[in-house]
C-alpha cells in the first residue's frame, strides 16, 4: 500500500511540475524604460524683479506624462504684475515623440491669455522641436498658427554652465518673430522680442536652487513702435530673483 502512495504522489509531482514552470515564464522577467509610465514637473523659472513697475512675477513650467518615446507636454509661462491687476500668460497641451536621440517632435495646441480690466484669449496650433544640440545647448524652436491665420515663431536656447557641482550659472535667449502684424496683442511684422538673461544658482539639493541674476528685454520694429503708441517702454533691464524647482 506505502508502495502505491508513494507512486500516485511521485505521478502528481512529476504532473504539476511543467504547469508550475509554464506559469513562472509567463511572467515577465525584465521590464523595459518603454513600459514604465513616467512624469516629470520643472519650473525652470519662478521670479521676480523687484525694480521693475508693478513687480512682475515670471514663471516658466514644463511637465510632462508618458513613457520614453510619446508623452504629453503640458507648459506655461507668463507674467503677473503683482502690484497692479494685469498680466499675460501662455498654456500649451502638446503631443511628443522621440523622433531622435536626444530630441522630440511636438505638435499641439497653445492659448494665450491676457490679464487687466477685461480677459482675452487667443488660441494657436503649435509645431516644434525641443532637444540637446552639440555641446549640450538646450533649444525649443516653434511653430505658431493664430486662430486667425497670423504665423509666429519662438525660439528659447539655454546652457547650463557648472562652476561646481552644485553651483550653476545659465545663459538663457528667447527670441520671438512674426509673420504679420497683431495690434490687439502687441505683435508687428518680422523680430519682436529679444530677451537674454544669466542666472546663478545654488543647488541646495537637486530638485530646489534658488537663484540670482539678471535680465535685459528690448522689443524691435513694429512690436516697439506698438508699445511706444501704448506708452510702454521699448527696452527693460534689472535684477532677478527666483527659485528653481523640480520633481
Amino acid at each position: 500500500m506505502k508502495r502505491w502512495i508513494k507512486l500516485l504522489l511521485l505521478i502528481a509531482v512529476a504532473v504539476g511540475l511543467p504547469a508550475r514552470q509554464v506559469r513562472a515564464q509567463a511572467k515577465p522577467l525584465i521590464r523595459f524604460m518603454n513600459e514604465h509610465t513616467l512624469a516629470f514637473v520643472l519650473f525652470d523659472l519662478l521670479e521676480t524683479t523687484p525694480a521693475l513697475d508693478g513687480r512682475p512675477l515670471e514663471w516658466d513650467m514644463d511637465a510632462w506624462v508618458g513613457k520614453m518615446y510619446n508623452r504629453l507636454w503640458i507648459r506655461s509661462e507668463g507674467e503677473l504684475l503683482t502690484a497692479q491687476r494685469g498680466g499675460e500668460a501662455e498654456f500649451q497641451a502638446l503631443y511628443s515623440r522621440v523622433v531622435a536621440p536626444f530630441w522630440d517632435l511636438q505638435f499641439g495646441a497653445r492659448l494665450d491669455v491676457a490679464y487687466g480690466d477685461e480677459t482675452r484669449t487667443r488660441a494657436h496650433l503649435a509645431l516644434g522641436l525641443e532637444g540637446l544640440a552639440p555641446y549640450w545647448f538646450e533649444l525649443e524652436p516653434t511653430l505658431f498658427v493664430s486662430q486667425d491665420g497670423a504665423v509666429s515663431a519662438s525660439l528659447v536656447a539655454s546652457y547650463d554652465l557648472f562652476v561646481t557641482q552644485r553651483l550653476i550659472l545659465q545663459p538663457r535667449l528667447e527670441a520671438l518673430a512674426a509673420v504679420q502684424e497683431v495690434p490687439d496683442w502687441g505683435v508687428g511684422r518680422g523680430l519682436n522680442r529679444v530677451d537674454f538673461g544669466l542666472r546663478l544658482r545654488f543647488e541646495l539639493v537637486r530638485e530646489f536652487a534658488p537663484y540670482i541674476g539678471f535680465n535685459w528685454s528690448r522689443l524691435y520694429g513694429g512690436a516697439a513702435d506698438l508699445a511706444r503708441a501704448e506708452g510702454e517702454a521699448t527696452r527693460t533691464s534689472g535684477i532677478v530673483a527666483g527659485v528653481r524647482l523640480w520633481y
